[in-house]
């Protein structure tokens, strides 16, 4: 008890109960996403039509789809816990396993909120896309976080399973299958970018000679300004992932004891992506 660490002090109950309701908690918010994706879906075909439509309903039936495979993943990790529990424990009550596994504990809430959280994400960030006051961009980002944090989810029950388990290899298969949903959500949302892209695009058959040339200069002027604000929000990214990994890194070194802080990463892990080619 002494040589715990003090950040997972918990009472025995606390965290076992932390657990059920964590789980719980990541079911209702998916639950809930799938409502809130249905009525979207409603209110984009009386409010839309044509192009738009096509691209919304496109896009929350991937979303649809990414939810379901969601719920179907947090099923079986619910299922393939307490089969590692029930193996694990011997005379010890559920609690208790927790508490001596505090840390595989912790590491398993997590990631159901991170699981829970990004669910909820994606779904606002599809109501604003449909509702045209949100980026195609935020969904894309949303997908991307569903999928690492499911892989989050994956890892922490894996540690503690049986690799002959028949719930580790369902959930692996869930886990693959999310990834897969969340690169048709990506790829939906691209697709239906361009489209409505393509609907606005200007015509410039009737501008004259003067008009074009000022309307060409304007053009320059935006695309250096982006390509500066591009270069700066790159370097921001850098050192947010930078203290990320630091943080992460000292948090660790708390757990085990030790309070020195976690190396900085090489800097070749944060190089940015050449630019690309102006035409």
């Amino acid at each position: 008890q002494e040589l715990r660490p003090k950040s997972l002090d918990i009472r025995q109950e606390e965290l076992g109960d932390m657990v059920e309701k964590e789980m719980a908690s990541t079911s209702e918010a998916i639950e809930d996403a799938v409502r809130r994706i249905e009525e979207m879906m409603s209110q984009a075909r009386n409010e839309s039509s044509g192009v738009k439509l096509e691209v919304n309903e496109r896009i929350l039936n991937s979303c649809t789809d990414l939810m379901k495979a969601i719920r179907l993943l947090v099923m079986t990790s619910t299922n393939l816990q307490k089969e590692i529990v029930e193996s694990g424990r011997g005379a010890a009550t559920t609690q208790e396993f927790y508490a001596k596994n505090s840390r595989w504990t912790e590491g398993l809430i997590s990631a159901s909120k991170a699981v829970g959280w990004g669910a909820t994400q994606l779904v606002e960030s599809a109501d604003r896309v449909v509702l045209h006051t949100g980026k195609y961009e935020e969904l894309i980002v949303c997908s991307h976080e569903i999928a690492a944090s499911t892989a989050q989810l994956v890892a922490a029950s894996k540690v503690k399973a049986e690799k002959s388990s028949r719930n580790l290899s369902r959930l692996q298969e869930c886990s693959r299958n999310v990834n897969e949903m969340a690169a048709n959500v990506v790829a939906s949302t691209k697709s239906g970018q361009e489209q409505i892209e393509e609907k606005d695009t200007m015509d410039f058959s009737g501008m004259s000679l003067i008009k074009l040339k000022k309307e060409e200069m304007e053009t320059q002027v935006k695309v250096l300004e982006l390509e500066k604000r591009l270069e700066g929000e790159r370097v921001r990214l850098g050192e947010l992932r930078k203290q990320h990994y630091a943080l992460a890194g000292a948090y660790d070194a708390v757990e085990d004891g030790e309070a020195k802080p976690a190396p900085a990463p090489r800097r070749g892990i944060l190089k940015k992506p050449p630019l690309a080619q102006k035409p």
